[in-house]
């Protein structure tokens, strides 16, 4: 059928790859750093035009009949009634609307009336939560704020030539915290309690749709957010989940239809294809695992692996609740880490190697079973993050998830993703592939884990965590049947 690209400018660096529309195989490859501090919270979006152009080199996308974008979650970019920047956007890591955040919910009645609204409670990295910040800190620049754009839309319509129309996409859109998944409608009077005044919101497209065509003839798919994007590159479907290992976790998984949660603890995305991406976040990962290392002396995590493997399911009794950093899964903001069950035989640096891991691992799969809980069916976990190749992670993943765990070889996915949709589009246009459905690639290259005859071990340790996290926090969770 083509040529497609798709590019995936996150928060430091824009990656391209150019595909075989039928295929999905890498043809080319690009990559640039974006020209601003890692740690910006504020950036002019033009950075991120410069590390295109300097990704795409000389000739990358020859040939190339349509290309897809993903970009980095949250960003909030404010443009006056020209279409002119109003400041410098606000992007993901900006924390300072976390008290703008607790005025939205109290501003509607409460984390329920936000939940059913658009089916997440307002955050600090949200657009929603970044007006409300910019209509107290800034009045005079939020007045002057005609359209709010996030990044993969600004890039889209950069692209596109600065079009009077601009798009996004229902992945995108669902971050906003002012669009529904459930409904598939926008919620203008949330942006006015916000912004303090209704702006121009970007349509919304659908999976297949195409946002528009360039001068020279270059289809410009729809594009999404960095989370769906990856989903879709990955592949994954109804049944599946993604269990993301950073300093802190995710998981999420597609569902058919959009959950409200007043707890909080469920934020529900739409993903990429026309159905749901609910995410349940935890605050402590990796971060515990290191933590851990520290302790020991053991260096790499690579040593702490070593150790846990030394050690045998269930650390001898020794239970460590990972909640180093206060916890989201569950609601715990102002906690600490617990480590129970020392006894003589027990204090040994290969049981609490391994009580980390469990510890981890057991936190995880709380949150996965928040959405079990909510009718989420959840037979196979893809793990992504360098720690998903530690041995520890995969010996134990399987058992105490409950699932087969795929591990899958690093790549590109986000920007995979974005080809993906890019092809999808492509081929809805021309009328050689339907738009209800996207076309079929090859699914990432991985390794593949069962639980087999360690289910009832892995049963075992989720118990004692269960156990433990009952007693130091009574009703955090429901007991672990």
């Amino acid at each position: 059928m083509g040529i497609v690209a798709g590019l995936d400018s996150s928060s430091e660096y824009t990656r391209i790859v150019v595909c075989d529309a039928d295929t999905g195989a890498v043809l080319r490859q690009g990559y640039a750093q974006h020209p601003v501090e890692p740690k910006a919270t504020e950036v002019d979006p033009q950075s991120w035009l410069l590390s295109l152009g300097e990704a795409a080199g000389s000739g990358l996308l020859e040939g190339v009949e349509a290309i897809g974008v993903s970009a980095q979650p949250h960003g909030m970019i404010p443009l006056d009634a020209q279409g002119g920047l109003v400041r410098p956007a606000l992007v993901g890591n900006d924390r300072r609307a976390q008290v703008a955040a607790a005025d939205l919910v109290d501003a509607l009645g409460g984390r329920q009336a936000w939940a059913e609204a658009v089916g997440s409670v307002p955050g600090a990295a949200q657009p929603v939560a970044k007006l409300r910040w910019l209509a107290r800190s800034e009045p005079e620049a939020a007045q002057q704020v005609a359209a709010v754009l996030q990044p993969h839309d600004w890039l889209v319509w950069q692209l596109l030539g600065r079009p009077a129309r601009r798009t996004t996409d229902r992945g995108a859109a669902s971050a906003t915290g002012y669009w529904s998944a459930a409904t598939g409608t926008y919620r203008p009077d949330l942006v006015e309690i916000a912004l303090g005044h209704r702006c121009a919101l970007p349509e919304v497209l659908g999976p297949a749709e195409a946002a528009g065509t360039t001068p020279e003839g270059l289809l410009i798919s729809a594009g999404t957010g960095e989370t769906m994007a990856a989903a879709f590159g990955l592949g994954v479907g109804v049944g599946d989940a993604v269990v993301s290992l950073g300093a802190s976790g995710s998981v999420m998984a597609v569902h058919h239809e959009a959950l409200a949660d007043p707890s909080g603890m469920i934020t529900s995305f739409a993903d990429a294809t026309g159905m749901h991406l609910p995410v349940v976040h935890t605050l402590n990962a990796v971060r515990a695992l290191r933590g851990t290392a520290e302790m020991l002396g053991a260096g790499e995590l690579a040593e702490l692996s070593a150790l846990a493997l030394a050690s045998t399911p269930g650390a001898s009794g020794l239970v460590l609740l990972p909640y180093l950093e206060g916890e989201r899964t569950p609601m715990l903001p102002h906690t600490a880490g617990t480590l129970s069950g020392l006894r003589r035989e027990s204090m040994k640096p290969e049981h609490l190697a391994r009580a980390a891991f469990e510890g981890m691992l057991c936190s995880l799969a709380d949150a996965l079973d928040v959405l079990r809980g909510r009718g989420v069916s959840v037979g196979r976990v893809f793990l992504l993050g360098a720690a998903a190749e530690l041995p520890a992670v995969q010996a134990i993943a399987p058992s105490v998830f409950g699932a087969q765990v795929v591990v899958p070889q690093p790549a590109d996915y986000a920007a995979l993703g974005a080809a993906r949709q890019a092809a999808w589009a492509l081929g809805a246009a021309r009328g050689t592939h339907s738009p209800a459905a996207p076309p079929r690639w090859q699914g990432a290259a991985a390794q593949v884990f069962e639980a087999g005859e360690e289910a009832a071990v892995g049963s075992a340790v989720r118990q004692q965590y269960a156990a433990t996290r009952e007693q130091v926090h009574p009703g955090a969770f429901p007991p672990v049947s």
